[in-house]
């Protein structure tokens, strides 16, 4: 039976490498699909590694029906046994009860990548959906770690090496904008991400310690 599959991970943890792996082993075996992303780091209608692997995909817009168009292909004679969707985070609710849709009615596996909190801490739209449909929910089992060597958690959104914790949720390609700002993003532990210390502050001097939230007495 065919499954709606969520793997999901920090920044930096293999996802969109898994996803290609995934197409290539699904290709290998004879099976057909189709590749869908939405505001990937190398730019639209495509899928990128940090390895440096690129494919083609079908750009996911806001606009886009995903029930509608495997439909109209199956129906002029296309065959699709799987869909590979990275960036998952981004895609709106609606859009994540089509893949649902598209399970259950075409009987086409569906395997979405993505990360499941914004530099906010707060989930995705995307990501609480399909958390909330998915058949499964595959954590990934490389993973991330924060400047100080613990594992990491929490994606921290940076301006010119410092966190920040407001702004827009998604903040689109590598554009003249962004580069002024000297924006970047880093995973980082809890502790550190709700310290907001990043390897920026944390590599340019001595830290203070916690504290326990306790009153002094006299």
């Amino acid at each position: 039976m065919a499954e709606l599959v969520f793997f999901t991970g920090t920044m930096d943890c293999g996802k969109s490498t898994l996803a290609l792996q995934l197409d290539y082993n699904a290709r290998q075996r004879g099976l057909a699909g189709r590749l869908f992303t939405c505001n990937d780091r190398a730019g639209q209608a495509t899928l990128s590694s940090r390895l440096g692997l690129t494919v083609p995909a079908i750009e996911v817009k806001a606009d886009l029906n995903l029930q509608r168009l495997l439909v109209g292909e199956m129906t002029a004679g296309a065959r699709i046994d799987y869909l590979i969707c990275d960036e998952a985070q981004f895609y709106s609710g609606e859009q994540i009860e089509q893949l649902g849709r598209i399970v259950d009615e075409l009987s086409v596996d569906v395997y979405a990548f993505g990360i499941l909190t914004d530099f906010r801490t707060r989930l995705f739209e995307g990501s609480q959906r399909l958390v909330e449909l998915a058949d499964r929910v595959e954590a990934l089992q490389v993973r991330s770690l924060c400047w100080c060597g613990r594992p990491g958690t929490h994606n921290a959104r940076t301006v010119g090496g410092v966190m920040v914790t407001e702004g827009e949720q998604v903040v689109i390609g590598d554009t003249e904008e962004v580069r002024a700002l000297d924006l970047g993003y880093e995973v980082l532990c809890r502790r550190h991400h709700r310290r907001k210390v990043t390897a920026h502050v944390g590599n340019s001097g001595s830290l203070s310690p916690d504290v326990l939230p306790f009153g002094t007495s006299s």
